[in-house]
């Protein structure tokens, strides 16, 4: 799982993080509405964790943009304030839940967590681009009818493409997505990684469905083995 945390306050946003890291949930941080909306476009999210009370356009703000670009991802909204008229205010706005400080992680944890089961918008069970087909559950991978054998790591790859197909994605974005940002960015583990992903599932076939964008980044198409 992959959490956005739109959280401005730099000592709860990483206390905030360490304890989903410390629960197998991947988190991304954001510092201002501004930076949430990029964030969300940019990556896949579970679910967007967002504090009314930020820098620049505000949580409520926030909220209601991401849903005018239909971004449907779950909102767990965070406030200090507890009126009736102030959860409506959110809820109003296009939030799914609503949790008031101070909180424990305990019910933070349950929440974001309830709120990845009912995630809304169209999440496939086997993603398939042309012939290649993935499922995330299980991490199997077939090309046509043949299975594809890979590791933890091409899978994450793999499917960080197929959630975009034809869109193209930097490397920064895959070093964010398939390494949580902990590889250096001088390093070459990308080009490296994308380079056997394609020995497995594409060159055996015949196919060229990953393909290098110069200056850019990487594609994946739809395209059918011989």
């Amino acid at each position: 799982m992959r959490v956005l945390l739109v959280e401005d306050d730099e000592r709860m946003a990483d206390t905030v993080r360490r304890g989903l890291a410390s629960e197998n949930i991947a988190a991304d941080v954001a510092r201002s509405g501004e930076e949430a909306l990029w964030r969300v476009d940019a990556n896949i999210h579970s679910v967007v964790v967002l504090d009314v009370m930020l820098p620049g356009i505000d949580g409520l703000e926030t909220c209601k943009r991401m849903r005018v670009a239909q971004v449907w991802t779950p909102i767990l909204m965070l406030t200090a304030r507890d009126t009736v008229g102030d959860r409506v205010t959110g809820l109003n706005s296009g939030a799914d839940d609503y949790l008031v400080k101070p909180y424990s992680f305990e019910e933070l944890l349950a929440r974001v967590h309830a709120l990845a089961r009912r995630e809304s918008g169209p999440r496939p069970v086997v993603l398939a681009v042309g012939d290649l087909r993935l499922d995330p559950t299980s991490h199997r991978v077939w090309r046509g009818e043949q299975e594809v054998e890979l590791t933890t790591r091409e899978v994450g790859i793999l499917e960080a493409f197929m959630r975009r197909p034809g869109r193209i994605i930097s490397r920064y974005e895959l070093l964010e997505l398939a390494w949580q940002g902990d590889v250096e960015q001088r390093s070459n583990v990308v080009e490296v990684a994308v380079r056997r992903l394609r020995d497995k599932v594409d060159r055996p076939f015949g196919v060229e469905s990953i393909q290098t964008i110069r200056g850019a980044g990487y594609r994946l198409c739809a395209t059918k083995s011989s």
